[in-house]
């Protein structure tokens, strides 16, 4: 927990994402604290290059990204040495290339899921750590507004969220199993009433898409004075404690 204070990522986060992001990406950017990741390194999804830019000391060595808007905003971040606009079931590199690995909140948006994870595989050398995080099997039952508005509201949610998989860790354990790779450990995070505090930031972070959509930026005054008060809420969801009720997991695998 001090490693997480001492570098603030909850207000790095807060100054350019809108709040509820930035709650989920602060508790995510803790986990890396103290993992090896040897290089070179791979980043299967890094979209807009924030999260790295955050969570890392380094520059990483290639963030793969199919999406061409994503790799236009990561080159501002500067938190790659390469950055790769392809699809992450057709990495263009050879293979036993990279020595690890990190996927972060992105496998759960994938439809061919397999895909992706065997073509990772491909890519690391034998025994290369992979790390990544995915909302979990108890992940929708738990949302505030699905204990009043049941079944259709979750589904609208998953659309809104663009959540394909989320599932338990046996699920993921064979998946992984089946691309290549042994599950070493897991863990369940991010509490159900840190969950509701993200999913009502769906709603009332209105004010961050309209600044998105005039200036660019989620957040325009990026001081302590105007976020002070929202990251003083934030605080007591922003643990990074492993939870037996978590909505959330964190993964640890490593190619066979």
């Amino acid at each position: 927990m001090s490693n997480r204070q001492a570098k603030d990522f909850l207000f790095k986060h807060l100054q350019d994402l809108p709040y509820f992001r930035a709650l989920l990406r602060a508790v995510e950017s803790s986990f890396y604290e103290g993992l090896p990741l040897p290089e070179p390194v791979y980043d299967v999804g890094c979209g807009d290059g924030h999260f790295a830019s955050v969570t890392f000391d380094k520059k990483l060595d290639v963030g793969l990204d199919p999406w061409r808007f994503s790799m236009r905003d990561a080159k501002q971040y500067d938190a790659y040495k390469s950055l790769v606009e392809a699809d992450g079931a057709l990495a263009p590199f050879p293979s036993n290339h990279f020595a690890s690995g990190v996927s972060n909140s992105v496998l759960e948006h994938i439809l061919q899921i397999d895909e992706v994870l065997k073509e990772t595989a491909r890519v690391l050398q034998p025994g290369a750590p992979f790390y990544f995080c995915v909302p979990n099997h108890t992940h929708f039952d738990n949302l505030a507004l699905a204990k009043i508005f049941g079944k259709p509201y979750v589904e609208w949610f998953r659309y809104i969220s663009r959540t394909k998989n989320a599932d338990s860790p046996e699920v993921w354990n064979a998946r992984l199993e089946r691309a290549g790779f042994v599950l070493e450990k897991w863990w369940h995070y991010f509490s159900p009433a840190a969950l509701h505090a993200l999913e009502w930031g769906h709603y009332f972070g209105l004010p961050s898409v309209v600044a998105r959509a005039l200036t660019g930026k989620w957040v325009i005054a990026r001081t302590k004075w105007n976020l002070g008060l929202v990251e003083s809420y934030l605080q007591k969801y922003a643990s990074s404690e492993h939870l037996e009720n978590g909505t959330y997991t964190f993964f640890i695998a490593r190619k066979k």
